[in-house]
Protein backbone atom coordinates (compact mmCIF):
# COMPACT_ATOMS: atom_id res chain seq x y z
CA UNK A 1 0.00 0.00 0.00
CA UNK A 2 1.03 3.50 -0.90
CA UNK A 3 1.50 5.43 2.50
CA UNK A 4 1.67 8.46 0.62
CA UNK A 5 -1.36 8.21 -1.20
CA UNK A 6 -2.75 6.69 1.98
CA UNK A 7 -1.92 10.19 4.10
CA UNK A 8 -3.35 12.35 0.93
CA UNK A 9 -6.62 10.58 1.06
CA UNK A 10 -7.23 11.07 4.70
CA UNK A 11 -6.62 14.80 4.25
CA UNK A 12 -8.60 14.98 1.05
CA UNK A 13 -11.79 13.60 3.05
CA UNK A 14 -11.33 16.79 6.22
CA UNK A 15 -10.13 18.90 3.56
CA UNK A 16 -14.50 20.55 3.41
CA UNK A 17 -14.68 20.44 7.03
CA UNK A 18 -11.71 22.15 7.45
CA UNK A 19 -11.91 24.48 4.85
CA UNK A 20 -15.56 25.52 6.19
CA UNK A 21 -14.26 25.82 9.75
CA UNK A 22 -11.44 28.51 8.79
CA UNK A 23 -14.28 30.69 6.42
CA UNK A 24 -16.83 30.41 10.08
CA UNK A 25 -13.85 32.71 11.58
CA UNK A 26 -15.10 35.76 9.75
CA UNK A 27 -15.06 36.49 6.09
CA UNK A 28 -12.10 35.77 4.45
CA UNK A 29 -10.51 35.54 0.88
CA UNK A 30 -9.01 32.19 -0.49
CA UNK A 31 -5.54 32.90 0.31
CA UNK A 32 -6.07 33.67 3.40
CA UNK A 33 -7.69 30.11 4.10
CA UNK A 34 -4.72 28.77 2.28
CA UNK A 35 -2.51 30.49 5.01
CA UNK A 36 -4.07 29.15 7.82
CA UNK A 37 -4.33 25.87 6.81
CA UNK A 38 -0.56 26.01 5.63
CA UNK A 39 0.11 27.12 8.75
CA UNK A 40 -2.07 23.75 10.57
CA UNK A 41 0.55 21.88 7.96
CA UNK A 42 -2.78 21.06 5.84
CA UNK A 43 -1.26 22.27 2.60
CA UNK A 44 -3.96 23.06 -0.02
CA UNK A 45 -3.36 24.41 -3.69
CA UNK A 46 -5.27 27.27 -5.55
CA UNK A 47 -6.50 24.24 -8.30
CA UNK A 48 -7.65 21.90 -4.89
CA UNK A 49 -9.33 24.87 -3.00
CA UNK A 50 -11.27 27.05 -5.73
CA UNK A 51 -13.22 24.07 -6.63
CA UNK A 52 -13.97 23.30 -3.26
CA UNK A 53 -15.36 26.31 -2.69
CA UNK A 54 -17.71 26.64 -5.43
CA UNK A 55 -19.11 23.72 -4.85
CA UNK A 56 -19.60 24.86 -1.01
CA UNK A 57 -21.39 27.78 -2.66
CA UNK A 58 -23.57 26.16 -5.11
CA UNK A 59 -24.73 24.03 -1.57
CA UNK A 60 -25.51 26.76 -0.24
CA UNK A 61 -22.89 26.44 2.26
CA UNK A 62 -20.66 29.06 2.24
CA UNK A 63 -21.60 32.62 0.30
CA UNK A 64 -19.26 35.37 -0.87
CA UNK A 65 -19.09 39.34 -1.64
CA UNK A 66 -16.68 41.05 -3.89
CA UNK A 67 -14.76 43.72 -1.75
CA UNK A 68 -12.29 46.37 -3.47
CA UNK A 69 -8.44 45.14 -2.89
CA UNK A 70 -6.41 47.53 -0.87
CA UNK A 71 -3.62 47.07 -3.53
CA UNK A 72 -5.24 45.44 -6.74
CA UNK A 73 -7.97 44.13 -7.84
CA UNK A 74 -11.55 43.38 -5.83
CA UNK A 75 -11.66 39.98 -4.22
CA UNK A 76 -14.21 37.80 -3.03
CA UNK A 77 -14.77 37.34 0.23
CA UNK A 78 -16.45 34.22 1.74
CA UNK A 79 -18.76 33.55 4.41
CA UNK A 80 -20.50 30.81 6.31
CA UNK A 81 -24.06 30.59 5.85
CA UNK A 82 -26.75 29.55 8.11
CA UNK A 83 -27.09 25.93 6.42
CA UNK A 84 -23.13 26.12 6.58
CA UNK A 85 -22.67 26.47 10.18
CA UNK A 86 -25.24 23.87 11.23
CA UNK A 87 -23.38 21.75 8.52
CA UNK A 88 -19.91 22.48 10.08
CA UNK A 89 -21.58 21.31 13.61
CA UNK A 90 -22.85 18.06 12.23
CA UNK A 91 -19.25 17.05 10.37
CA UNK A 92 -17.59 18.44 13.79
CA UNK A 93 -19.83 16.11 15.76
CA UNK A 94 -19.15 13.31 13.49
CA UNK A 95 -15.19 13.91 13.47
CA UNK A 96 -15.22 14.25 17.24
CA UNK A 97 -16.70 10.80 17.05
CA UNK A 98 -14.81 9.52 14.55
CA UNK A 99 -11.79 10.60 16.18
CA UNK A 100 -12.94 8.74 19.73
CA UNK A 101 -13.38 5.48 17.70
CA UNK A 102 -10.42 5.60 16.22
CA UNK A 103 -8.24 6.36 19.25
CA UNK A 104 -9.77 3.67 20.99
CA UNK A 105 -9.07 1.39 18.11
CA UNK A 106 -4.96 2.04 17.95
CA UNK A 107 -5.44 1.85 21.80
CA UNK A 108 -6.45 -1.51 21.85
CA UNK A 109 -9.46 -0.50 23.24
CA UNK A 110 -11.77 -1.67 20.78
CA UNK A 111 -13.29 -5.21 22.42
CA UNK A 112 -12.68 -4.66 26.30
CA UNK A 113 -12.85 -7.92 28.42
CA UNK A 114 -16.77 -8.73 29.19
CA UNK A 115 -16.15 -7.51 32.81
CA UNK A 116 -14.63 -4.30 31.71
CA UNK A 117 -16.91 -3.59 29.64
CA UNK A 118 -19.88 -3.96 32.29
CA UNK A 119 -18.17 -1.70 34.43
CA UNK A 120 -17.45 0.88 31.79
CA UNK A 121 -21.62 0.80 31.06
CA UNK A 122 -21.81 2.19 34.38
CA UNK A 123 -20.07 4.99 34.49
CA UNK A 124 -19.39 6.24 31.02
CA UNK A 125 -22.25 6.76 28.09
CA UNK A 126 -20.81 5.15 24.91
CA UNK A 127 -20.35 6.79 21.63
CA UNK A 128 -23.11 6.56 19.18
CA UNK A 129 -22.28 4.20 16.46
CA UNK A 130 -20.67 5.73 13.47
CA UNK A 131 -21.40 4.28 9.52
CA UNK A 132 -17.99 5.19 8.22
CA UNK A 133 -19.40 3.58 4.40
CA UNK A 134 -19.62 5.50 1.70
CA UNK A 135 -23.24 6.74 0.76
CA UNK A 136 -24.47 5.74 -2.30
CA UNK A 137 -24.25 7.86 -5.26
CA UNK A 138 -27.66 10.18 -5.94
CA UNK A 139 -29.80 9.51 -8.49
Amino acid sequence: MDLENAKAQMRKGVLEMCVLAVISEGETYPPEIMKKLEWTNLIVKEGTLYPLLIRLKNDGLVDYIWREGEKGPPRKYFTVSDQGRQFLAELTESWDQLVHSVNQTLKGEAAPTEDAGKRKRKTETPPKPLNIEPLPPEA
